[in-house]
């Protein structure tokens, strides 16, 4: 499917969200349960009331799609990209599937999930085509692992809050907020 195939179909399915594959493959995901809704709800928030303040960039929720330089389509759970870039794109690609990549993604695992496909999205997929910094949350064993370009993983086991680095210099996640929903 075409970009314009795709956001027609995505539209004409709801609430179910679609990615592409690089190869084309069409993924179907359900919409997501209760706790992980709530879960990644706060996540953004906390995400973008940094944003507001910070004033570098912009926030992307979960219903995003970005069109990767390798031919996918996807959509993190959270993401932050820099007004230069954004700017950069012109007004009919800021409609559609942005073909960009966001320098700082955060993906949450679901109970449904294999750990090693949200791996492995995370390096073949962000870091490959341009994040600068991604994190994988996992509320289920309550760990942080950090993928960076270039770097092995940080892994944090149930950190009290994570720290941005680089792109998002600033921005703290206070994973009480997250693990415990206050």
């Amino acid at each position: 499917m075409s970009d314009e195939e795709l956001m027609r179909f995505s539209r004409e399915n709801r609430p179910y969200r679609m990615e592409r594959e690089p190869n084309g493959e069409i993924l179907i995901m359900t919409p997501t349960g209760y706790r992980t809704g709530s879960t990644n709800q706060r996540i953004s928030q906390a995400l973008g009331v940094w944003a507001d303040e910070d004033g570098r960039g912009v926030v992307f929720d979960s219903s995003t799609g970005f069109t990767l330089s390798n031919g996918a389509i996807r959509s993190p759970d959270a993401s932050w990209l820099s007004h230069r870039k954004g700017d950069a794109l012109t007004p009919e690609q800021q409609t559609g599937y942005a073909p960009v990549c966001p320098e700082f993604v955060i993906e949450l695992t679901s109970p449904s999930d294999r750990l090693e496909n949200v791996k492995k999205k995370v390096l073949d997929e962000w870091i490959a085509n341009g994040t600068e910094l991604a994190w994988l949350v996992d509320s289920q064993t309550r760990r942080v692992t950090i993928y960076r370009p270039g770097q092995e993983a940080e892994v944090l086991e149930d950190p009290t809050s994570v720290q941005g680095t680089g792109c998002v210099a600033g921005f703290e996640l206070v994973m009480e907020r997250i693990w415990g929903g206050k």
